[in-house]
């Protein structure tokens, strides 16, 4: 089956399958109607079962039809203006095309003889967003998966910075908004759940710093380790930005390592008019970006990136078979840069075999810029302002908090007499039925126990008029669960 592999000479099969592949794309998104068909997993799934993998079709125009059925007329579409939901973002053209080379040459970014200019390129990247974040010269930074990676990641480097082998001693520091991966990361490091202190939110759901201190001083006073502080840059739910000096002068007075999950509000660092929200960033140990959020790039793509870059040696294992070891060098010593040793990336990641991903980033600044990037995720934060007036005005909807960034947590709240459970109840099945009618999409969450609905708006085609569409349509289902259910009971 040699033909089916990408050589020279099978060029020219390669360009036909890709521009077919292209094609059917691009007129699947020009026929969507809505950002999904409603499609349920009881009827899906027979159809994907049905699929003899053990007998090939023979050709790609084949399996393209096929992918047809299966996939590409149920995908959800986060490229629809009325897809609302979580963060996903619709991606730009120049990233598209990234993408695309990325996978047919197939670079591993793991190590310099597997990837050549693609290591240089993705350490060029880290230096570009370390220096918009301001994080200085001894900066370094890694290309992940994603935001959890990255926590992870950086959670690692605080973990051993602390010289601390009682793990049982450690206490890291989030607020109770933040990104369920802090929790996670504490349990895989070998801290457990219980070594996250959850730091209560402010009426706009930032961190309360003032709490913070006293459970810094506690933390002190039992003779426990304060290891981190992770600082959200963009919560998930509410897009809200902890008080970014205030923290870092705290970590720096309980000598506690500041880590910024920045993974939402990353695209700030490219906006020319809303960069300040992020003022304190830079006095950060590490930061979390993903570009695949708010620089609209695919899936993945993502980064790590830290204020010392010699912490990244605590990630760094060898293999004479792949990175052996070499005298060490730093971006503090130039004269041991990447021309005088052998720049493999993998000293600095979780990763071993690692996707080209910085690719897709580079492309989209060479295409557009970051004013570009900068200018699109302006659009959605002041249409989420839009959004909040409209839900402001609108007595059949009470909302939570001001937006910061692109997030609006809001819920029906019926003119009628119903129990506080009853329009918990109108609001999950309102969020479920509008998922099934594939008119729209929307996201949920609670709010101090309470059901609540989601815009997550990242999609710059997306109008008022799109919000209002949705209000309207989330509204009927909620009245006609209510009008059902309360008369029968």
């Amino acid at each position: 089956m040699r033909s089916h592999l990408l050589n020279d000479a099978t060029a020219e099969s390669y360009r036909r399958s890709v521009t077919e592949g292209v094609e059917r794309v691009a007129s699947r998104l020009a026929a969507t109607r809505g950002p999904f068909t409603g499609v349920t997993p009881a009827e899906l799934a027979p159809v994907i079962d049905a699929v003899d993998l053990d007998r090939p079709l023979g050709d790609s125009t084949a399996a393209l039809d096929e992918l047809e059925g299966v996939y590409l007329r149920d995908a959800v579409y986060f490229h629809h203006p009325r897809y609302l939901g979580h963060l996903n973002c619709p991606v730009v053209i120049p990233a598209v095309l990234g993408e695309a080379v990325l996978s047919a040459v197939n670079s591993s970014l793991d190590t310099w003889d597997q990837s050549a200019g693609g290591t240089l390129i993705e350490q060029r990247l880290i230096e570009w967003t370390a220096g918009r974040i301001g994080l200085g010269p001894l900066a370094d930074g890694v290309f992940t998966s994603g935001g959890t990676q990255s926590n992870l990641q950086a959670l690692l480097l605080a973990r051993e910075e602390t010289g601390t082998g009682d793990l049982s001693k450690l206490r890291i520091f989030s607020s109770e908004c933040s990104h369920f991966s802090v929790q996670k990361s504490a349990t895989l490091l070998g801290l457990g759940r219980d070594a996250v202190v959850s730091v209560p939110v402010d009426r706009d759901k930032r961190m309360q710093s003032v709490v913070l201190a006293a459970e810094l001083e506690a933390c002190r006073a039992e003779g426990l380790v304060p290891m981190a502080i992770v600082a959200t840059a963009g919560t998930t739910d509410f897009g809200s930005i902890d008080p970014l000096p205030e923290i870092a002068a705290l970590a720096a007075e309980y000598g506690a390592w500041m880590h910024v999950d920045a993974a939402y509000g990353c695209g700030l660092l490219a906006s020319r008019t809303r960069r300040h929200l992020l003022d304190g960033i830079e006095q950060a140990d590490s930061v979390t970006v993903d570009y695949h959020k708010s620089f609209f790039q695919p899936v993945s793509s993502s980064a790590v990136l830290v204020r010392d870059g010699a912490t990244l040696r605590h990630a760094t294992y060898h293999a004479d078979y792949l990175n052996p070891r070499q005298a060490p060098a730093t971006k503090a010593s130039p004269a041991a840069g990447p021309w005088g040793r052998v720049p493999n990336q993998v000293d600095k990641s979780l990763q071993t075999t690692r996707r080209f991903d910085a690719l897709k980033l580079w492309m989209t600044l060479r295409v557009m810029g970051a004013d570009g990037i900068g200018e699109l995720f302006d659009e959605v934060c002041g249409l989420a302002r839009e959004g909040f007036e409209l839900l402001a005005a609108d007595p059949r909807y009470e909302v939570v908090v001001e937006p910061q960034l692109s997030t609006l947590v809001y819920r029906y709240v019926p003119e009628a007499t119903a129990s506080p459970a009853d329009v918990d109840r109108a609001n999950l099945y309102a969020r479920k039925a509008l998922f099934a009618s594939g008119e729209a999409v929307v996201a949920g969450t609670k709010v101090d126990g309470r059901q609540y609905l989601k815009f997550t708006l990242l999609n710059p085609e997306t109008t008022t008029a799109d919000i209002t569409a949705v209000l309207d349509l989330i509204a009927g289902h909620a009245e006609q669960y209510l009008g059902e259910n309360l008369v029968h009971a």
